[in-house]
């Protein structure tokens, strides 16, 4: 985990929260080589900062279901379990394909081509493969934009809560298989859905992209519930 000193002129103990909750959704706790310990040791001292404001930030960010505190072991970044990745991409599927239905009526033309702009970087397929990082952002970026064009504030809040989690299972996933290949194609189609303005048309094919998300994540990621099990075994007290 990389960190910035922080500027004197900001409010310590939110920005703190805020630099490293961002920090962690950047990670890619699902690698299989992922390190999730967290040293509060060398955080502080990137940051510039003593530990008191750090420890109010991990105790949010505990809050908030990220990390992990374990008395006598430390601090973990907190990984989801098979079972609640699984639900939490039906649970962005549902979100999203809510809101693309909603932008097919709400959002203007320009709106909608904001998503062409994004998603028009890759077309053709050209060399995406070896951009993955930056698809990966933008695929996400994407994502968010489709929430955003529904112009429903309760919608986004939702979405925003569960991207936090969602974010890493993206970052993971889009570097598997042909992944990447099958996003871009999913995003013209998407994107033709709405320009349309054909609600059920774009709410399916938003529900079906993030669904293959599920599928694959179902067949792929079976050693995730292993290693989640030997890593709560490790961080238990006494061992």
């Amino acid at each position: 985990m990389k960190l910035r000193p922080i500027p004197a002129n900001f409010t310590l103990k939110d920005h703190v929260y805020d630099m490293l909750r961002d920090a962690i959704t950047e990670m890619d706790i699902y690698a299989e080589d992922a390190d999730l310990r967290v040293d509060e040791r060398s955080m502080a001292q990137q940051l510039g900062i003593s530990r008191t404001p750090l420890r109010e930030a991990i105790a949010r960010l505990e809050r908030d279901g990220l990390v992990t505190v374990v008395p006598r072991k430390g601090v973990y970044v907190q990984r989801k379990s098979l079972t609640e990745v699984l639900e939490m991409i039906v649970a962005w599927a549902a979100l999203e394909s809510m809101a693309a239905r909603l932008a097919t009526e709400r959002a203007s033309d320009a709106e909608i081509s904001s998503l062409r702009r994004i998603a028009g970087k890759y077309a053709g397929n050209d060399g995406v493969g070896t951009r993955i990082s930056e698809y990966s952002e933008d695929n996400i970026r994407f994502h968010q934009r489709i929430l955003e064009i529904s112009k429903c504030a309760l919608l986004k809040d939702l979405a925003d809560g569960l991207f936090l989690h969602m974010h890493a299972v993206r970052l993971r996933a889009m570097g598997e298989g042909d992944r990447i290949n099958r996003s871009v194609v999913d995003h013209e189609e998407i994107i033709d859905a709405l320009e349309m303005r054909d609600a059920d048309q774009a709410a399916d094919r938003v529900r079906e992209h993030t669904m293959r998300l599920h599928e694959h994540v179902r067949r792929s990621w079976t050693k995730l519930e292993l290693d989640r099990r030997n890593s709560e075994k490790a961080k238990a007290p006494g061992r």
